[in-house]
């Protein structure tokens, strides 16, 4: 397959350079790590900004408890494999010491339940600054976002209270307590960020390829059957050949019924597919505003 991709160097260049100014504005900056495509596609773009060197960032992951168990096993892989430090923010001991209450019901998620261990998590390392792998694309909340994103004291997020940003001057002051959330890929869209996976052979969980899983159909999406989302009693288990957009909170995060098997294979059907990437996702759905409401909250 060959592609026209010199727009993907530039894309890069201007990823690295906000990678950079992170470590020169900051003093301890985490980079949010899931093991999902585009937060290994901010951890290749830093290995590349600061090689021969390691990369000048602590990993910082919010584990639901509810995480595919491939995406787990990728992030240990990835830690390992690059001498990487790896801070994980447990919801599930969140929930243990009543910092958050689980949702109950066959339609609970977990997923805005990691805000609170998040914020945590931050202010216990005195991180004051976290890298994600979000893109204005995805959704329209995310489309509101600076490069450098200002948080309050708080850990929230005002929309009408961002820094201009005009020639690619980043402003990082902060009082004390506050943060920044940083997206280095902002401007990339999904079927960049394949084409650069693709370009780059850079490893992913298998996830992402077509498998056979047990699922189940819910509100037009196919659900892993798993014994952490409670079935209605209609709701009918079967086998098909299906892989993820997205990972997420299995909870939430819907597959698709493809047929795709290599790299090739994913970003011809991204370029042909009419749902969006987080389509998928049913913690988007909940309001018309849902992902900015947990975005104000501190959500990534």
């Amino acid at each position: 397959m060959d592609y026209n991709l010199t727009h993907l160097k530039e894309l890069e260049s201007e990823s690295i350079f906000v990678l950079r100014e992170v470590a020169a504005q900051f003093e301890n900056p985490a980079l949010m790590f899931s093991g999902g495509k585009d937060s290994i596609v901010c951890l290749h773009l830093a290995r590349k900004a600061f090689y021969p060197a390691n990369i000048p960032f602590t990993l910082l992951h919010v584990d639901t408890g509810h995480n595919f168990p491939e995406t787990i096993d990728f992030r240990d892989e990835i830690v390992k494999k690059y001498n990487l430090r790896l801070v994980v923010a447990s919801v599930q001991d969140a929930i243990d010491t009543g910092l958050v209450k689980e949702e109950k019901g066959y339609n609970a998620s977990r997923n805005s339940l990691q805000i609170a261990p998040l914020l945590e998590a931050i202010e216990a390392n005195k991180f004051d600054c976290a890298i994600g792998g979000a893109r204005r694309d995805e959704e329209k909340a995310r489309a509101k976002e600076r490069f450098f994103s200002h948080r309050d004291e708080f850990g929230q997020w005002n929309p009408k209270n961002q820094r201009p940003e005009l020639w690619n001057i980043f402003n990082g002051r902060k009082e004390y307590g506050e943060h920044f959330r940083v997206f280095p890929i902002s401007n990339w869209t999904e079927m960049d960020v394949w084409q650069y996976i693709y370009q780059e052979k850079i490893d992913i969980p298998n996830l992402y390829f077509t498998h056979k899983r047990q699922v189940f159909q819910r509100d037009g999406q196919w659900l892993a059957a798993t014994e952490v989302i409670q079935r209605r009693p209609n709701e009918e288990v079967v086998e098909k050949d299906v892989r993820f957009r997205t990972i997420g909170d299995m909870t939430c995060t819907g597959a698709v019924e493809s047929h795709a098997s290599s790299l090739e294979d994913i970003i011809n059907e991204v370029a042909s597919s009419r749902v969006t990437e987080r389509g998928g996702r049913a913690d988007d759905k909940r309001s018309e505003a849902a992902m900015e409401d947990r975005k104000k909250q501190g959500y990534f």
